[in-house]
């Protein structure tokens, strides 16, 4: 089956989560397509079964119903274009109080319990109708738009309250009908204090989007490259793979790339959390946005443009802003409803009222109210905004959700699955012991080793290279190389044999044999050599151990009570010797899993380490449950078989061998300087690389989950309590109008609030 195809659209012309609503049934209407409306973040996401739609058709369906679509522009600054709409925004709200505020001045009348007109009739005729149909024509269009494509929005509510009260106000003046009030103020202050309302929420949707606009005012507009000797300031634009670049001090580096030359300090804080600077020199890494403290760099551009790494943080931060959280749906189905049900209630009111034996331009009033005090834009709001300035502040700190769904997910933890190596450790590990056998010595073990794990990943694999390398030791040639996930390497070294590097027992094996080391007991290979591990047989037929394989258990048991970890290494299924290989703690290891703990989340180690090397960490970092010498699909099942009795289970790893259970996992971390397969696995990637950047995820997400259901609730109870207050006549239509205004402004300032959230290490 061949992959959706998918787009993702800039939307213009929503109001309230009504018209996000529409957009996404009417797009999902085709046949093979899904669609996801955001309105905080004003974009779509809609993917479609190859050859059932086009980006142009999804475009058009959407302006068939009403709105304004464009596909979206990665790496866009968005700050500019919402500046210029804010600035827009202004100009119609001024426009708008200029005309309203004479108007207001017959509320002073009401104060008094009175109708007092001091502003003649005409004038407010005259004041009104621009505010009316002027600045009001947007909700106008809106309305018509929705109601054409057989949907109903806030547009609606607005069009059809304030219609109603200018309507009469027009009647009663045009007849003279002096005995009778008029709602002209009503119905301009309803449209200005909604457009007031519609300013300040831009304003601070403006600052929810606030993550984004950092990330991209980090990288440079232009650098500085060396072409034929000469040096030359180009766009970033114009940059490609290969140029030399010059990052001198003080400057930010304005690609992924590698040091040729120089010697240079770098802050790399905006990517890794880490305060302290890194040193570059010949053949380091450095990356686009991070800062050159001092010193001089001559680079190799690796990465340019989206291709970056602050590039593809910034990909996953929108695509993440963009989507939703499971949270939101009982909002976005109340949302879908919402407009008609309120229409009938408008309707309700009107028709109780008169029967209760109000006159027909009270009820009308009545009626007004509850069409302006009722808003779905709040209900829409109470998630994406929160979710925006979570994500943009775990962004901003090294942590990176996928989406909202693995944003709401962290939140309920309990327990936290941890590899060792490079998770709890510092992933940096060296050779502290030799152990040889068979006349074998130190330095061909460790140029064997080298020579194999030269073609491995694994985080054990760079301290035998570093050793070697330490002892000025070559690798040799090898052929025939293959890995064997969670056992080691293996390979033919020409005038040496099939060598194994590993663990033990299976070192000591040859391709479908079995060997069971730990036990205390051994198939001998197919050659039969006494050396390899045969038995002798006792008078009384009882197998004993050879000397030969004593002397191999005991040497391992010794490195092993010691806590390091074991590298076997075999030539034709003979045990050659082992390296013992110990890897630090990370100094915030045990901080971390204390952390956890307070935050009622267990924690977990499994590790294919040695049982004593996995011990001893664990004692130092304060975990209880250990399960040692695991393959890959071990931890896997041990993950599933958590799930499977119900608790939720999250996994934190670096490594290849930890992608299956990252995999398996409810929520999957992984470390930021882990491998490709392990983030692609994962659900958050942590840029900070040590485990509090776990504890900081599970924390962010739920102050995030506490303002979503903060807003939820706000937006409830606004509506539940608003309605039948402007039902019963307790409401004035422009008190109404104002609350109505206010109420998506007070979610969004409370989502704001997350910007006050800072991590553990702050």
């Amino acid at each position: 089956m061949s992959s959706p195809d998918q787009v993702s659209l800039s939307i213009t012309g929503m109001t309230c989560a009504a018209c996000a609503a529409r957009i996404e049934k009417v797009l999902q209407r085709t046949p093979g397509v899904t669609a996801s409306v955001n309105l905080a973040t004003e974009t779509a996401q809609v993917s479609w079964t190859p050859g059932t739609a086009s980006a142009d058709q999804v475009i058009a369906t959407v302006e068939r119903v009403g709105y304004g679509a464009t596909v979206r522009i990665e790496h866009v600054d968005p700050v500019p274009a919402r500046a210029a709409a804010l600035r827009a925004e202004g100009r119609q709200l001024l426009i708008a109080a200029i005309f309203t505020l004479p108007l207001m001045i017959e509320m002073l009348g009401m104060l008094g319990g009175e109708h007092v007109e001091i502003v003649p009739r005409w004038l407010q005729w005259l004041l009104a109708t621009p505010v009316q149909f002027w600045i009001g024509a947007r909700f106008y269009r809106g309305a018509w738009h929705s109601l054409r494509s057989g949907g109903a929005n806030m547009d609606v509510l607005v069009a059809l309250g304030t219609s109603m009260a200018y309507g009469l106000s027009a009647v009663v003046t045009l007849l003279g009908l002096h005995h009778q009030h008029i709602y002209f103020e009503a119905s301009a202050a309803i449209i200005t204090l909604v457009v007031l309302g519609k300013w300040l929420e831009a304003r601070a949707k403006g600052k929810t989007a606030g993550a984004i606009a950092s990330l991209l005012a980090l990288q440079p507009k232009t650098a500085r490259v060396e072409v034929d000797g000469e040096l030359r300031d180009v766009p970033i634009s114009q940059l490609k793979v290969g140029d030399r670049v010059i990052v001198r001090d003080g400057e930010a580096v304005p690609v992924d790339g590698e040091v040729i030359t120089g010697h240079a300090t770098i802050d790399e804080s905006m990517l890794t959390g880490e305060s302290m600077p890194v040193e570059k020199t010949t053949g380091s890494r450095v990356y686009a946005a991070t800062r050159n403290l001092r010193g001089s760099l001559t680079c190799k551009a690796l990465r340019v443009g989206g291709q970056t790494q602050l590039a593809e943080i910034v990909r996953l931060v929108e695509a993440a802003q963009g989507s939703k959280a499971p949270i939101q749906r009982l909002a976005d189905q109340i949302s879908g409803v919402f407009v008609p049900v309120v229409l009938a209630i408008s309707v309700l009111t009107f028709l109780g009222s008169l029967a209760f034996g109000l006159d027909a331009v009270t009820s009308l009033v009545h009626a007004v109210a509850v069409l302006v005090i009722a808003c779905p834009c709040a209900l829409g709001l109470a998630t994406p905004t929160a979710v925006m300035v979570g994500i943009g502040r775990g962004a901003q700190h090294g942590i990176l959700f996928r989406d909202a769904a693995a944003l709401e997910r962290a939140q309920h933890t309990q327990v936290l699955v941890v590899d060792k190596t490079g998770t709890l450790t510092r992933g940096q590990p060296e050779v502290v012991d030799t152990v040889v056998f068979s006349d074998t010595t130190p330095a061909q073990l460790l140029q064997w080793a080298a020579s194999l794990e030269q073609g491995s990943t694994h985080p054990l694999a760079n301290a035998v290279l570093l050793a070697a390398q330490q002892a000025l030791l070559k690798p040799l040639p090898v052929s025939a190389f293959a890995t064997v996930a969670g056992q080691g390497v293996e390979a033919d070294i020409a005038g040496v044999g099939h060598v194994r590097v590993g663990v033990a027992a299976w070192t000591m094996t040859r391709a479908g044999e079995a060997n069971d080391l730990g036990q205390g007991k051994e198939r001998a290979s197919s050659q039969g050599r006494p050396d390899q591990g045969q038995q002798d047989q006792g008078p009384q037929g009882q197998g004993r151990q050879d000397p030969v394989q004593q002397d191999h258990q005991q040497a391992l048991a010794s490195l092993a009570e010691r806590g390091l970890s074991l590298v076997a290494v075999s030539v034709d299924g003979v045990l050659r010797g082992v390296l013992g290989i110990t890897d630090a703690l990370r100094p915030t290891s045990a901080a971390a899993v204390a952390a956890l703990h307070a935050l009622n989340v267990k924690v977990v180690m499994l590790t294919g380490d040695q049982p004593a090397a996995a011990a001893r960490i664990a004692a130092q970092c304060g975990i209880d449950e250990v399960h040692a010498s695991l393959l890959p699909a071990d931890k896997a099942a041990y993950v599933t078989k958590l799930r499977e009795a119900g608790t939720v289970v999250a996994m934190v790893g670096d490594g290849i061998n930890d992608a299956p259970a990252l995999a398996a996992a409810e929520v999957s971390f992984a470390m930021g300087a882990g491998s490709d397969v392990a983030i692609d696995a994962a659900d958050v990637t942590l840029m900070h690389s040590d485990l509090l950047a776990v504890v900081d995820a599970i924390s962010l997400s739920r102050a995030t989950l506490r303002k979503i259901r903060q807003n939820l609730f706000f937006a409830f109870v606004y509506n539940v309590l608003g309605i039948p207050l402007a039902a019963f006549g307790l409401l004035n239509p422009v008190i109404a109008g104002a609350a109505m205004a206010m109420s998506s402004v007070s979610v969004i300032s409370n989502s704001l609030l997350l910007k006050r959230w800072h991590p553990t290490r702050a």
